[in-house]
C-alpha cells in the first residue's frame, strides 16, 4: 500500500502494483504491439511496393513502424484511457499521479520515451526489474521522471468531505499564504475537524490550540482571539481547499437568461 495526498489534503491508501502482475500486462500490450506492427509494415509494404518505391523508402518506413510501435501505443492508449493500457485494463491497473489524480498526454509521453530505456536498451526489461525493486513504490525510470505511479484498479479514491468555513472568517483565511502549510499538517487538521466530536472537551481545547499555534505558525500569523480552534482551522482548511479547486466561470448573463427563458 502507498499513502497518496489528493489536492484537497485528503490521505487514501492505493495497494502498488508490483513486478508480476506489471509483468503480466506488459506482455499482453507486448503481444498487442507485435500484433499491431505487423499490421502496420504488412500495409505499408504493400503501398510501397505498389508504388514501386526503392529499399530507402522500405528501410525508413520500418523504423517509423518501429518507432510507433514501441512508443506510439503505449502514449496512445493511456492517453485515451486516462491511464490504462489494454494490458493494464486486463490485470486492473492504472497509471495514476503521485497525488493519486488521472494522468494526462504529458505523462504518457514522458513513460512511452522512458520505455526505450527501460525495457528495450538490453532488450529484456531487466533496467526496468531493477529500478523498480529498487522502488519502494515499485516506479522505473519513466515512473519517475513522469511522476507517476501504478497501483491496482479495483481501489476507488473516495469523495472528499469538504469543509464548509464560518463566514466571519473567510475574510481573513483568504489573505493567508498556503505555501507554508505542507501536506502532512493539512491532514492533521482533517483528522482533528472529522473526529472532535469523539473526543473529550479536555482533548478537543488541548489538540485543537496546539494546532492552532502550529498553523498560524507555518502560516505567519498570529491566532485569532475569540474564536474555538475548530472554526479556525475550518477556515484554513476551507480555503485550501479553495485554491485547489477553483470554482467553475460564471456564465454569460445573455446565455444564462436565454438557457432559463
Amino acid at each position: 500500500m502507498a499513502l497518496f495526498t489528493t489536492g484537497e489534503a485528503v490521505a487514501v491508501e492505493l495497494p502498488i502494483a508490483r513486478i508480476p502482475t506489471r509483468a503480466a500486462a506488459f506482455l499482453l500490450d507486448l503481444m498487442i504491439q507485435l500484433v499491431f506492427g505487423a499490421m502496420l509494415f504488412f500495409l505499408g509494404l504493400y503501398l510501397l511496393l505498389r508504388w514501386d518505391a526503392d529499399s530507402a523508402w522500405i528501410e525508413t518506413m520500418l523504423v517509423v513502424v518501429i518507432a510507433f510501435t514501441l512508443i506510439g501505443y503505449p502514449v496512445l492508449s493511456e492517453t485515451l484511457t486516462r491511464g490504462r493500457s489494454l494490458g493494464k485494463m486486463a490485470l486492473g491497473l492504472r497509471v495514476v499521479c503521485a497525488d493519486g489524480g488521472p494522468t494526462d498526454f504529458r505523462h504518457a509521453v514522458t513513460r512511452g520515451l522512458a520505455g526505450i530505456v527501460d525495457f528495450w536498451i538490453l532488450g529484456t526489461g531487466l533496467i526496468a526489474v531493477v529500478v523498480s525493486l529498487c522502488s519502494p513504490n515499485a516506479r522505473r525510470i519513466g515512473d519517475a521522471l513522469a511522476g507517476t505511479v501504478v497501483v491496482h484498479d479495483r481501489s476507488r479514491l473516495p469523495f472528499a468531505a469538504l469543509v464548509i468555513p464560518v463566514p466571519r472568517l473567510q475574510g481573513w483565511a483568504r489573505q493567508l499564504d498556503m505555501t507554508g502549510l505542507p501536506d502532512e499538517l493539512a491532514i492533521a487538521m482533517r483528522q482533528y475537524l472529522t473526529r472532535v466530536r469523539t473526543l473529550t472537551p479536555e482533548a478537543q481545547d488541548r489538540l485543537g490550540r496546539t494546532l492552532v499555534i502550529t498553523v498560524c505558525d507555518r502560516l505567519r500569523t498570529p491566532p485569532l482571539n475569540g474564536y474555538p480552534p475548530v472554526q479556525i482551522l475550518g477556515a484554513v482548511l476551507a480555503e485550501r481547499q479553495r485554491r485547489a479547486f477553483p470554482p467553475p466561470p460564471k456564465p454569460d448573463n445573455a446565455v444564462y437568461q436565454r438557457a432559463v427563458a
